[in-house]
């Protein structure tokens, strides 16, 4: 699914109003020029607030050696759900960004991780929903992580949403 009327901003607020596909690529073609290399990880978090569930949605790019940067795209959602709906809610909302951009980061060699806010210690109500996000994340082919491992999803998209 192309997502090309999303609103994406940077950490700082700056709102960006392309297709993350394309601010994807120009990403890419900047970095690389300047002689970085890549890994870009893709992830989501969420909070409830009251009837309503904010998403965010981060695109990490991460210069090896030299910090990184990234976009986000916030949404909000009225619903009231179970915390295994929510959290596969995020995955689904990562892996579709994920499948989006993917063919852009093959064509210019940059790997790719999607980060699943998803806790491995069983104690915590999130680990509901560990074995059917790792499960459809591996199933699309691409690089899973999980807490404490993702930073895309527990620190990034968590600091806006």
């Amino acid at each position: 699914m192309e997502t090309q009327q999303e609103t994406w901003q940077n950490l700082h607020g700056k709102l960006f109003h392309q297709p993350i596909t394309q601010l994807v690529e120009e990403a890419i073609i900047r970095e690389q020029a300047n002689g970085h290399r890549l890994k870009v990880c893709v992830g989501s978090d969420s909070h409830v607030y009251g009837d309503a569930i904010n998403y965010a949605t981060a695109v990490v790019f991460i210069r090896e050696g030299k910090g990184a940067f990234t976009f986000i795209r916030k949404e909000r959602e009225i619903q009231s759900i179970s915390i295994k709906e929510r959290m596969l809610n995020e995955v689904n909302k990562s892996v579709e960004i994920a499948y989006a951009i993917c063919s852009i980061l093959d064509m210019y060699g940059v790997e790719m991780e999607v980060h699943a806010d998803i806790n491995t210690d069983p104690e915590f109500k999130s680990n509901s929903a560990l074995k059917d996000a790792m499960g459809y994340i591996l199933g699309m082919g691409y690089v899973f992580k999980a807490k404490p491992y993702a930073f895309a999803s527990s620190n990034c998209a968590d600091m806006v949403v």
